[in-house]
């Protein structure tokens, strides 16, 4: 069994920072990609940032320049580092990972139960 468990959400004034935190835990042979999405009222679900197992990032756009993600492979841990939060970042932000639990067993997309960002004043 594996499970995400993310962290950090809260209710943040525009212009504030915020961290989120994903820990992935159980029988974990590799994990892979590493990410982000958010799903925000009445819209689709939508990727904010990915990093790969090698280092590389990908953030959307609306997020550039604004949003950092980082893992440490060590605690099987991913971040979100947010700052200049806007009202439209307002969203259920989820952890997602691509995950190999043993050699002989394909990865597999796992995901967190979400977190409450709420960028209000």
């Amino acid at each position: 069994q594996v499970q995400l468990v993310e962290s950090g959400g809260g209710l943040v004034q525009p212009g504030g920072s915020l961290r989120l935190s994903c820990v992935a835990s159980g029988i974990i042979f590799s994990i892979n990609n590493m990410g982000w999405y958010r799903r925000a009222p009445g819209k689709e679900r939508e990727l904010v940032a990915l990093i790969i197992s090698d280092g590389s990032t990908y953030y959307a756009d609306s997020v550039k320049g604004r949003f950092t993600i980082s893992r440490d492979n060590a605690k099987n841990t991913v971040y979100l580092q947010m700052n200049s939060l806007k009202p439209e970042d307002t969203a259920v932000y989820y952890c997602n990972a691509r995950i190999r639990r043993n050699i002989y067993i394909t990865e597999n997309d796992y995901w967190g139960q979400g977190t409450q960002v709420t960028v209000s004043s």
